[in-house]
């Protein structure tokens, strides 16, 4: 019985070593060459064994796994290397071009798998060692765009060496290398439609040792440059070579012979003392700081604006309260022939006042009849000594003149009396 549990536990300690030892997979080396096009696949095979299997047995398993990939220490890849997984079930590239200042510097690329069925990792280490080669730089370089093909697609082997075939034949150079792969959506290309199989479009660089031939400098003449001002297709007598696999747009070839490109040297102006310099290192300031005291600043923040507010409050009442004249002041300043005046005036006003509280006018005419309006005879006014004006309203009534007017009225049959 012993035996068996000890059996078991062996069994158990080995699958255990085994698991981590195939997740912790021994880091692979690679070793590309200064200016030549650097491809690595991300296969999706290599991976799924270190995932759990389908839970039913014999069937295929076909888990989504994408890719993650960094530089060890640093969230994001080199600038010269990209990557591109179009799906979750087709594999990961790792593509780009190395320069001969990356070279001896090699670079340790974090690659994760993620399993989007079980939600489980694995992680691999590739390490990029840059080798220098007599060869690069290759002098003249040539640069196409191909319509008819999405950058994975031209970086796989088959693809890429039909092309390297199909340019070496209207080159005829001794060497030929691929030297760079951009896809058009990095040079400000639009995103294709979804409609008859359209492509984004690839830029391939490539690099020869002799001059370009004729073929490639026909996109020169004047004639081809017209057509290519005007968006037609200029006349080149090699591209069925290219037809039947690759559209290559020809007004978009760049052809550089970097033996005649003059270096540039852009002087830039003196910073000023606020910019830091361009390869200057920040220095933070030192933990141990010194003490310092805010009693000062709060005076000058806080003490000194309220003080100048209470000077000007005591102004303000001051010059309110204690430098008015008064009544007295005033007489004793003003002339008596003025305060006559003004002693006069005020007094007929009172009076004035007083006397209109209890007033008798006789009725104004112009609010009584002045002709009948039946008869038309003139209606004599009303004499004032008659009625009592004070308690008169504004408009007399029938029973309060002493001519009344009589109107005639309707009856209800239609007639009119009197």
């Amino acid at each position: 019985m012993i035996n068996k549990m000890s059996a078991a536990a062996v069994a158990v300690w080995l699958g255990t070593v085994v698991t981590i030892l195939s997740r912790s997979h021994a880091d692979r080396n690679v070793y590309p060459s200064a200016g030549v096009l650097f491809v690595h696949v991300l296969e999706r095979e290599y991976f799924k064994g270190e995932f759990p299997p389908y839970p039913k047995s014999g069937d295929a398993s076909n888990d989504p796994i994408t890719f993650n990939t960094n530089l060890m220490g640093y969230p994001d890849r080199p600038g010269w290397l990209r990557y591109i997984q179009r799906t979750p079930h087709s594999d990961g590239v790792l593509y780009g071009s190395p320069t001969a200042e990356h070279v001896g510097k090699p670079n340790i690329i974090e690659i994760t798998a993620y399993n989007r069925r079980t939600f489980e990792t694995a992680r691999h280490n590739l390490v990029i060692n840059i080798m220098a080669t007599e060869e690069f730089p290759l002098p003249f370089q040539a640069e196409f765009y191909i319509r008819n093909m999405n950058v994975e697609e031209m970086l796989a082997s088959e693809v890429l060496g039909d092309f390297l075939g199909a340019v070496k034949n209207v080159w005829q150079p001794e060497r030929l290398n691929a030297i760079n792969i951009t896809s058009a959506l990095d040079r400000g290309g639009r995103v294709p439609l979804p409609i008859n199989n359209l492509k984004e479009g690839v830029y391939v660089m490539v690099g020869a040792d002799v001059p370009f031939s004729s073929c490639l400098r026909e996109v020169e003449s004047p004639h081809n440059q017209l057509r290519c001002s005007q968006e037609m297709e200029p006349v080149i007598s090699c591209d069925k070579k290219f037809r039947a696999q690759f559209h290559i747009d020809w007004c978009k070839i760049s052809l550089v012979d970097i033996n005649k490109v003059v270096p540039v040297y852009i002087t830039r102006p003196d910073p000023g003392t606020g910019v830091l310099p361009e390869f200057g290192v920040y220095k933070p300031p030192s933990e141990s700081l010194k003490r310092r005291d805010y009693f000062s600043d709060f005076l000058v923040t806080l003490a000194v604006p309220s003080a100048v507010a209470v000077v000007l409050l005591f102004i303000l009442g001051y010059t309110l309260c204690c430098r008015r004249e008064g009544v007295q002041k005033r007489n004793m300043q003003t002339p008596d022939i003025q305060l006559v005046h003004h002693s006069a005036i005020q007094k007929s006003t009172k009076e004035l006042r007083s006397m209109s509280k209890n007033r008798e006018i006789s009725w104004p005419l112009s609010t009584l009849p002045v002709f009948n309006p039946v008869s038309g005879e003139v209606v004599p006014p009303i004499h004032p000594d008659n009625y009592e004006t004070t308690s008169m309203p504004l408009m007399q009534t029938q029973t309060n003149l002493q001519n009344q007017i009589t109107i005639p009225q309707q009856r209800p049959s239609g007639k009119w009396y009197s």
